[in-house]
């Protein structure tokens, strides 16, 4: 599977010049875990993240600590440009999904910009990946079908589909048409596997 076929699109940016507090406010209302930040051109600066926001936004409170203490000075609107990771990973539109994964597990970032040529068209995260695993067996068997129905004349296939492992079967199809089917079927969001039967 590749990357632009599980990918969030289109992706939620913010400009650089907003605060913290904008930030965190888009983040919450699009219910997201991270946005690009962009320059005046649109160009991707930077990444910022909701632990990035969290960071420093809240203040010790007196009362855990039953003593007093003195009253803390009023905040510095802190912008976005200061909190976030300019230096960011990326993945392009085309790549692999295992591409991402592996970039996910040796960084430990929770969501990749998808770029095309140097723009940002999607973002990957943990929660699509999961939510791409998460397809039912009676959901990836209509997708699967609806995949081939698309590539092929033929209508007569039969489709099982058991923990994401898909069984195929096209009838009397010659052997470069079942391996094409084969591949259709790999696309499709969730399979695991796919096994030709006769």
């Amino acid at each position: 599977m590749l990357v632009r076929e599980m990918m969030t699109a289109p992706v939620v940016t913010l400009p650089r010049t907003w605060s913290v507090k904008q930030a965190i406010h888009l983040l919450y209302e699009q219910d997201i875990t991270a946005a690009p930040v962009v320059d005046g051109n649109g160009r991707m600066v930077g990444i910022v993240s909701e632990m990035d926001l969290l960071r420093g936004e809240f203040e010790a409170d007196p009362r855990a600590y039953l003593r007093p203490s003195a009253p803390p000075d009023s905040p510095q609107s802190v912008g976005v440009e200061e909190v976030m990771t300019p230096n960011v990973r990326t993945v392009r539109e085309d790549a692999d999904v295992l591409e991402l994964v592996d970039l996910m597990i040796s960084t430990g970032v929770k969501s990749v910009p998808v770029v095309r040529g140097d723009d940002v068209v999607g973002i990957a995260s943990r929660r699509d990946l999961m939510g791409m695993l998460a397809h039912g067996d009676e959901r990836i068997r209509d997708d699967v079908l609806t995949a081939l129905r698309d590539s092929f004349e033929t209508t007569e296939w039969r489709v099982a589909v058991h923990d994401g492992v898909v069984e195929l079967h096209g009838g009397d199809l010659d052997d470069r048409s079942a391996r094409i089917a084969e591949v259709i079927a790999r696309t499709v969001p969730g399979v695991a596997d796919v096994v030709l039967t006769s």
